[in-house]
C-alpha cells in the first residue's frame, strides 16, 4: 500500500469513527430539542459543528475523509462535543495524524530478558502479546491453564481469535460479553497506529468475514485503553476461577505487552496448582 493510500485509509477511518461517536449522542443530551424528522439517531453534522464552534463545511469534509488540516485546538473542541474519553481522544489524534505513528516492526522478537521475566512469574500465568493480541510467548503456567481451551485446532495463536472462533469460549470465559468487546475496543485503539498496514488490514478482513460478531463489534468504532480487568474462567477440571489481568509494557519493543493473570480470590489461588499438566 502506497503512502497516499495509507493516508486515504486513515482519513476514511477517521470519518467512520466520528460518525460512530456522533450517532451515540442524543440531541437532548447536549441541550438541543429532539425534533420530529430525524432519519437517524444521534446528532446531525451541523449540530456537532455548531456545538464545537467550527464550520459546517469543514466538519462535513472531515467526516467525508477529505484531505484537510485539523489543529489540536479544533479537534479538542470536536472531542469535547462528542464526549470522548481519554482513549477515544488519543485514537482521534492518531487518525488525524497529530501524533507520530510508530513504524511497524517487520518481525516482533521477544527479548531473552522478557522470556526470563515470564519464567520468573510462574506459577502466575503470563503471556506476551502485540496490539493485535498475537501470542508471541507464554510461560508454562499460561500454557497449562489454557491447554484444554480448544475443541478446534489452534491455528492463529491469537487471544482474540481464540475467543471469537472457539465454540467453547462462551462456556469457559464466563464474562465473555464484557471481555470480548473490550478486547476489540483495545485492538481498534491500537489500529489507529497501523491503518494501512497490510498485516493488520488482512487480519481484520479475515476475522470479519469469518466471525459476524467480530464484524459487528469492529463496526462500533469503540476504543479503550489498558485497565485492570477481572476475567471469570470456568476451568474444565477444577471449576470456576477468577483472575485479575494486569498488563506490563515491554520497553525494549514498543507495542508488546506482558499479560499477567493473578488469582482474584483465595479459592482461585487454591485451585491454581490443579491446572498444571502432569509432567
Amino acid at each position: 500500500m502506497t503512502s497516499t493510500q495509507v493516508h486515504t485509509s486513515r482519513r476514511e477511518e477517521l470519518g467512520q469513527f466520528l460518525k460512530a461517536c456522533r450517532a451515540r449522542i442524543g440531541p437532548e443530551e447536549v441541550g438541543l430539542p429532539p425534533g420530529v424528522r430525524r432519519r437517524t439517531s444521534g446528532l446531525r453534522r451541523e449540530e456537532v459543528a455548531l456545538l464545537a464552534g467550527v464550520g459546517v463545511t469543514w466538519y462535513t469534509w472531515l467526516e467525508q475523509g477529505r484531505p484537510i488540516n485539523a489543529s489540536a485546538q479544533v479537534l479538542d473542541a470536536v472531542a469535547r462535543t462528542l464526549r470522548m474519553d481519554h482513549p477515544e481522544r488519543e485514537h482521534l489524534y492518531r487518525l488525524a495524524e497529530l501524533t507520530p505513528s510508530r513504524l511497524p516492526s517487520s518481525v516482533e522478537v521477544v527479548p531473552d530478558t522478557v522470556r526470563e521475566v515470564l519464567r520468573a512469574l510462574d506459577p502466575l500465568p503470563a503471556t506476551v502479546v502485540n496490539g493485535r493480541f498475537d501470542i508471541l510467548e507464554s510461560n508454562a503456567a499460561q500454557v497449562d491453564l489454557f491447554w484444554e481451551w480448544h475443541s478446534l485446532p489452534c491455528l492463529h495463536k491469537n487471544l482474540l481469535w481464540c475467543c471469537v472462533t472457539e465454540p467453547k469460549a462462551r462456556r469457559m470465559l464466563l464474562n465473555y460479553d464484557e471481555e470480548v468487546p473490550h478486547m476489540v475496543a483495545r485492538m481498534r485503539a491500537e489500529y489507529g497506529r497501523h491503518v494501512g498496514d497490510p498485516a493488520w488490514e488482512e487480519d481484520i478482513r479475515r476475522l470479519s468475514a469469518l466471525c459476524p460478531e467480530f464484524a459487528e463489534l469492529w463496526a462500533r468504532h469503540e476504543v479503550a485503553e489498558p485497565q485492570l480487568r477481572v476475567r471469570e474462567f470456568q476451568h474444565p477440571r477444577v471449576g470456576r476461577m477468577n483472575f485479575r489481568l494486569t498488563e506490563l509494557a515491554v520497553s525494549e519493543v514498543p507495542g508488546l505487552r506482558i499479560q499477567v493473570s493473578t488469582p482474584d480470590d483465595a479459592s482461585t489461588w487454591a485451585l491454581l496448582p490443579g491446572t498444571r499438566r502432569p509432567s
